[in-house]
């Protein structure tokens, strides 16, 4: 049976299946699919047994372990972290073979990584599905993002002022793990009563990733000044390029799809709507500050700085991101390519 992370919980209300497959790419999901499984594996009496089939792994451990009575448990819980999710031959034989005859009293968990088409199809996979469950565990989709975030707030005891959530999301978007450790210190920071927009901003405010965010929004405001005096300080703090990077070219890409709807002739309230309220008066002053074509041309430098970073083209990263975000910010003295000279014109 093949299910997603979504309805393990309720799957799991009805009983323990023999085995299970938790696979995916997103790590605290994942974590957090294991642990649902666990607690009920616990609370059913089951003792608990992790393997990890790294390179050199003795399969016939795991074989000997699942056929053999427990001195401490009637009822075992075993769980292989499988992270290439290619058991080799004498893996997949192993967990064929548990699929088709799974020993009495015992649960198999095994939790790998994303499985592409031929894992999934795999004799073994269909194996342990056969009896089992699969659980598949997708990316989270961005315009989810703010729902799962007021569940898990709504699930800490939190409530929240308008705007709260939003706020959390354009900070954390695509990051779970980041997400939820905020969410827990907000819980310890309030003590289970509401949350307000200075409680977030004062909880990220020790964040390399808020002063970040902080320095891409003085761009595309244009304080030219503030971009000036923010990223040598980041840089002086450790923070890593890529992260400066990352948040640069998401706006990026986001002011592109906004200038190119506007260049069509789409009205200014109608492309907006689609942004964050609070941060409208911002991005409509950046839409207003360069024309599409320039906004292209902006991305296209971010992907060329992409590949600095990853050492496939030349440049010092810091300088050519500094250059960059000046001429976001309206600077046309820092234009580093021909689609950038609309600037300011």
């Amino acid at each position: 049976m093949q299910i997603n992370a979504d309805q393990l919980a309720r799957h799991l209300e009805r009983g323990l299946a023999p085995a299970y497959v938790v696979s995916g790419d997103e790590p605290l999901l994942i974590d957090e699919c294991c642990a649902l499984i666990r607690a009920r594996a616990v609370a059913d009496g089951y003792e608990r047994s992790l393997y990890t089939a790294g390179p050199g792994f003795d399969w016939d451990q795991l074989r000997t372990a699942s056929q053999s009575l427990s001195l401490f448990a009637e009822r075992r819980l075993f769980e292989l972290r499988l992270p290439t999710g290619r058991p080799g031959d004498a893996g997949a034989e192993l967990l064929a073979d548990y699929g088709r005859t799974p020993p009495a009293d015992t649960v198999l968990l095994v939790v790998t990584g994303k499985l592409d088409k031929a894992q999934r199809e795999s004799a073994w996979m269909h194996a342990l599905e056969s009896d089992g469950v699969a659980v598949t565990v997708w990316p989270l989709a961005a315009e989810r993002f703010p729902a799962w975030l007021g569940q898990r707030l709504k699930a800490r005891g939190l409530a929240v002022e308008p705007g709260v959530v939003e706020l959390l999301a354009w900070h954390l978007e695509g990051n779970l793990l980041a997400a939820a450790q905020e969410v827990d210190k907000l819980a310890m920071l309030v003590g289970g009563g509401t949350v307000a927009r200075a409680d977030v901003e004062a909880s990220l405010a020790d964040s390399a990733r808020f002063s970040i965010y902080a320095l891409v929004d003085a761009a595309l405001g244009g304080d030219a000044q503030a971009v000036e005096r923010m990223l040598p300080s980041l840089r002086a703090e450790g923070t890593e390029p890529i992260l400066v990077q990352w948040a640069l070219a998401r706006e990026l890409r986001a002011l592109s799809v906004l200038a190119i709807e506007l260049a069509r002739g789409k009205p200014e309230a109608g492309v907006l709507a689609r942004v964050w309220q609070n941060r409208r008066p911002i991005v409509a002053a950046a839409l207003r500050r360069h024309r599409a074509r320039v906004w292209l041309g902006f991305l296209r430098e971010a992907a060329r700085l992409d590949r600095v970073l990853k050492g496939r083209a030349r440049g010092d990263l810091w300088l050519e991101l500094e250059r960059l975000l000046l001429a976001v910010s309206g600077q046309a003295a820092f234009a580093l390519r021909a689609e950038f000279s609309e600037i300011n014109s």
